[in-house]
């Protein structure tokens, strides 16, 4: 099922229970939230779209790989539920079929991606070097099945003439190993290159960190180019982070992410879409 919800001005969103056909990014494996459209035009390239959940076992990050739709239409409101399934998990490849199995370079890769997301300051220095190994030992990214499933429900409340997306998770169904939930709010970075917030931060490009913490009441990617904004704010319970990543062809996504521990049975929270001309 391929669900297209017209907003204004051109603006749409996208949701659908099969995967990309051409596999541009890594990513094309996994799961999607909402895609955003301008003009018929996809503007996600590798992020993983608004309303994406993912789960934290420890530094393990498990991702959905597919995703049951189901649609209720009242005039321009929109009511979508999706199930989905939590199965997958990054993994290191050298071709298309044969991945790199070894405990301790998961362990390595993990925590360098936690190094880079929590210490801003060794950022550059982990982020190349994790370049280098990828180009001396021609790793590339996939996603394999995790050992391990699970299904996350999620309600999405679109009022399209609006913009306004209301997005609700249900975690009481999950086992005691899980760390944190995170729901992914993201697009592509060639397209958001702006970040604002309400406490007057202002970062363009490269100056844009890739998960920090947001402390003001709400905040907004823009795109520079196509003059269109999606923007939320802090929501009790949950930590709100932003981030923006722009690695070649592996990594083009620009977003939010709240972070909440598995405690917090329902989250709920509403952003906007907006034209900014």
């Amino acid at each position: 099922m391929e669900i297209n919800i017209p907003l204004f001005q051109g603006l749409s969103l996208k949701i659908s229970d099969t995967l990309e056909g051409k596999m541009t990014y890594p990513t094309g494996r996994l799961q999607k939230g909402f895609l955003l459209l301008d003009q018929g035009q996809g503007l996600a390239e590798e992020a993983v779209g608004f309303g994406l959940p993912v789960l934290k076992r420890g530094l393990q990050t498990i991702f959905p790989g597919s995703a049951a739709l189901t649609c209720v239409q009242r005039d321009s409101t929109w009511e979508i539920t999706a199930l989905f399934k939590l199965n997958l998990v990054e993994k290191i490849s050298r071709g298309r079929n044969e991945n790199v199995e070894n405990r301790l370079l998961y362990a390595i890769k993990n925590f360098l991606a936690a190094g880079i997301r929590r210490l801003p300051m060794l950022r550059d220095l982990l982020t190349t070097t994790s370049n280098k190994l990828r180009q001396i030992f021609n790793w590339e990214t996939t996603y394999a099945d995790a050992g391990f499933s699970i299904e996350v429900k999620m309600i999405y409340t679109i009022e399209a003439k609006m913009g306004k997306v209301t997005v609700e998770i249900d975690t009481s169904v999950l086992p005691p190993h899980i760390t944190e939930v995170v729901v992914m709010n993201e697009q592509g970075a060639h397209h958001f290159d702006r970040y604002l917030d309400t406490s007057g931060v202002f970062l363009q490009g490269n100056e844009i960190g890739c998960w920090d913490e947001v402390n003001a009441k709400e905040a907004r990617f823009e795109s520079s180019a196509r003059q269109v904004a999606f923007r939320l704010g802090q929501v009790k319970s949950a930590r709100l982070f932003s981030g923006r990543e722009l690695i070649d062809s592996r990594l083009a996504w620009a977003g939010f992410g709240y972070s909440f521990p598995p405690s917090i049975k329902k989250l709920r929270y509403e952003m906007r879409i907006e034209r900014l001309a």
